[in-house]
């Protein structure tokens, strides 16, 4: 069992609803594990600043019910977005053990560009229905146009927290797109854009932060599958046991 409790922070367009889990069975694995873990149910389209405010609220309730001055956090994509800013803006550095992330645009996405290249009328409908659909499966704040904006890729360094935090970072590789048919059109972007190898919407380089630790597997996963979202039979105990991996590897660390 890790030292502090761990929450699993979800990207853009995911979240936990009646009928579906943003990570899946990755939760209950973790937990039939022995790990005592949470999942961040935040807004699927809100903005950083929102997510991160709605974030740093789950948090404070987690640790008072726990008992803990710390926690582990676990974020995919966006969600590590979401997670610096909760802890480089919020206060909260000191309340957070180790930060891993998975997918993170940490650099943007050629993905966003694209969209963002559309005539402003354009995005504008488009936003409305998308944060319409949201509200009604639960986001308070949806802002599907913000998120866009902030996902266009950058050359910002990372940030330096104030206190001793732990990062470090993994990134997934579809090497082919037929292996995730969600992920085709975007591969396109990629391929258009001669970027690096990526996952269908975040490149390899753009993943990495603090220490970067690599593909979190050797097989061809996509920016969806590495949370269970339509992945394949065949790599789903692999993507399981990547997981309780990191807890492990963070538990020796003494977080």
């Amino acid at each position: 069992m890790t030292k502090y409790p761990i929450i699993l922070v979800h990207g853009m367009a995911l979240r936990d609803t009646k009928f579906t889990r943003a990570f899946g069975k990755i939760e209950s694995k973790l937990s039939e594990s022995g790990y005592p873990v949470y999942t961040a149910n935040t807004d699927a389209f809100g903005s950083v600043e929102n997510n991160a405010e709605q974030l740093k609220n789950i948090i404070l309730e987690i640790l008072s019910e726990a008992n803990q001055d710390k926690i582990n956090i676990i974020a995919h994509s966006k969600g590590g977005l979401d997670s610096k800013y909760m802890i480089s803006e919020l206060g909260m550095s000191e309340r957070i053990a180790s930060l891993t992330t998975l997918c993170t645009p940490h650099k943007g996405s050629p993905v966003a560009n694209k969209i963002w290249k559309l005539p402003m009328w354009l995005k504008k409908y488009l936003a409305f229905f998308i944060n319409g659909f949201y509200r009604v499966i639960g986001d308070k704040n949806p802002d599907a146009l913000k998120v866009c904006e902030e996902l266009q890729t950058n050359d910002k360094k990372d940030i330096a927290f104030e206190n001793d935090v732990y990062c470090q970072s993994y990134s997934t590789i579809l090497r082919n797109k037929k292996d995730c048919f969600l992920m085709a059109i975007p591969m396109k972007v990629f391929t258009k854009a001669g970027e690096s190898e990526s996952d269908g919407l975040v490149s390899e380089n753009s993943s990495k932060f603090g220490i970067y630790k690599g593909e979190c597997l050797d097989e061809s996963v996509s920016h969806t599958q590495i949370v269970d979202f339509f992945s394949k039979r065949k790599n789903r105990h692999k993507i399981f046991e990547f997981y309780i991996g990191l807890c492990k590897e963070l538990e020796a660390a003494g977080y």
